[in-house]
């Protein structure tokens, strides 16, 4: 069936199919009959809930950051089976992003290029849906800066967005590897993220109960930047690492050079991503202690993909582009196979 449905979206620009679609499933979601059918159509596959930094999941299959920005579909989400859902990118002030059009589908490769820009309404929106969430559900919140916020300033944004959204998240994702914002990937070397996280985990430690903090990697970055994360991960006790975010490369795509030049910049995700980003994933479970715990993500569209990942030192999997093009069964293969083989 979702085959069918993808069919039709596919027909739409790639935005206006992604708000289409969020939105629909919110409205069916969003009523006694509409939930009942889409209970029936997309029954739960029952899964091993999961502790990990001290958080108990009710599935490791999540939903990656930038399907719901503005906290806007989590409920609805939780409704076809994830175990947990990151909210954002969301920053202080609400902006509108890069122009469109910035999301673009290549479909021979089971991939999409996005240069969204961190558009988001802003963190106090966020806050607000936030406060009648589900029980049971739990959610990320992925904070980032202004894109007019330079550099040097870039730790203030981070905290209102952290103090803003503290009550009503479970963790939270530090994104300095968007290639969509100017200069932000520069917030991956070493001196600036240590005071971005060593400011942060300064407010954490001083509430009474402390969150998990995550650090969103990119997956460009070479062994040496690798190391400095490890490095520093330890250093500041944050919970772990999300491995991995979109990439800048473009190499041994189906789709030709013409049509990925005609659609410039921006991070790809997607199948080509996979390889890649289970090495990052590896590469940390090696070098990290298992108390820290990792989540993977980055062209899972099956449950090989995702006991790969697993496999690889994952504690945790989230989905974005293999939900766009599997859609929710996806999500129940990926809990049947870590239920049966107890990956």
């Amino acid at each position: 069936m979702y085959a069918i449905i993808r069919f039709f979206l596919f027909l739409l620009p790639a935005e206006m199919a992604h708000n289409f679609s969020l939105s629909a499933l919110n409205f069916v979601a969003g009523n006694a009959l509409g939930g009942f059918l889409l209970d029936w159509l997309h029954p739960t596959v029952p899964a091993d809930a999961a502790v990990v930094a001290g958080l108990r999941f009710e599935n490791r299959v999540g939903v990656a950051a930038g399907l719901d920005k503005n906290a806007r579909y989590y409920a609805a989400l939780w409704r076809l089976g994830f175990g947990f859902v990151e909210i954002g990118t969301v920053t202080p002030m609400p902006q509108m992003g890069n122009a469109q059009p910035r999301l673009f589908r290549l479909r021979a490769d089971g991939a999409i290029i996005n240069r969204m820009g961190f558009n988001n309404e802003g963190v106090d929106v966020a806050a607000a849906r936030l406060r009648n969430r589900p029980k049971g559900l739990i959610i990320g919140g992925n904070i980032g800066k202004n894109k007019d916020t330079p550099n040097d300033r870039a730790l203030r944004d981070y905290e209102i967005c952290f103090e803003r959204l503290f009550d009503v998240v479970d963790y939270f994702t530090v994104n300095v590897s968007s290639p969509n914002t100017p200069n932000l990937r520069e917030l991956q070397e070493k001196d600036a993220l240590e005071g971005i996280l060593v400011g942060l985990q300064a407010i954490n430690q001083s509430k009474p109960k402390p969150k998990p903090i995550f650090l969103k990697i990119a997956p460009d970055l070479n062994d040496e930047q690798l190391n400095d994360v490890v490095y520093l991960v330890q250093k500041t006790q944050i919970a772990g690492v999300v491995a991995t975010n979109t990439t800048v490369a473009r190499a041994g795509l189906r789709t030709t050079a013409a049509r990925v030049a005609q659609m410039g910049a921006g991070g790809l995700s997607g199948l080509p991503l996979s390889g890649r980003s289970t090495e990052v994933v590896a590469f940390l479970r090696k070098n990290l202690p298992q108390t820290y715990a990792i989540i993977g993500v980055g062209g899972i569209f099956s449950a090989q993909d995702a006991a790969q990942k697993i496999d690889a030192g994952a504690d945790l999997v989230q989905l974005y582009t293999g939900f766009v093009y599997k859609g929710s069964p996806l999500v129940q293969n990926i809990k049947k196979m870590l239920r049966t083989q107890k990956v």
